[in-house]
């Protein structure tokens, strides 16, 4: 079963002296077109879901280790995976209009399908070509059903509007049961 330490409706904003209804509609637009990028990852580039928790629209998708970019001591830097086996990445979106949440403290934590922990990691953001997510590479002991619990720490960032600005400050859980990984990696 799949649950969510926090079930409340998150109201669409309001217009307000920061945002009149022009400006909210684009905010919903920019919503639209994030969440059917969302969608095409979860359900025809890798597997995963999605769902609300607190504030937030939480989804995963899992699909092979891949390769990233770092940046050291200015150059950059390609890695492929090396022991790594799957690539967890986690899209978390505003509740109220469906952008992408930038700057939250993401952590994932694997279960097997015996509840057995195979750890714990933050997800940093990573940047995508076409989907902003926090995600990273793990290594898995084998293919199976996994459970994911995802908890997103209070942001600390500033928020603008007096009146719909109060939002993102209590930490947020939610789990994902039933999760197919399939180990692999993809070489760049």
């Amino acid at each position: 079963m799949d649950r969510q330490t926090s079930s409340r409706h998150v109201p669409p904003a309001q217009r307000s002296d920061e945002a009149n209804q022009q400006q909210l509609q684009l905010a919903r637009e920019q919503g639209d077109a994030f969440a059917r990028a969302v969608k095409h990852m979860t359900q025809k580039e890798a597997k995963g879901a999605e769902k609300r928790g607190g504030d937030y629209l939480i989804g995963y998708a899992v699909e092979d280790a891949e390769g990233l970019y770092t940046l050291e001591d200015g150059q950059f830097v390609w890695h492929n995976p090396q022991d790594e086996n799957v690539h967890v990445e986690i899209v978390v979106r505003d509740g109220a209009d469906g952008r992408f949440v930038p700057g939250l403290t993401v952590y994932a934590t694997l279960y097997d399908n015996q509840g057995k922990e195979v750890g714990t990691h933050q997800q940093p953001f990573l940047w995508h070509p076409w989907l902003y997510h926090y995600g990273r590479n793990w290594q898995v002991p084998q293919p199976g059903e996994y459970r994911i619990r995802v908890r997103i720490d209070p942001p600390l960032f500033m928020r603008h509007d007096k009146k719909n600005g109060r939002r993102f400050a209590e930490p947020v859980e939610v789990e994902f049961d039933k999760v197919s990984i399939k180990p692999g990696q993809k070489k760049s």
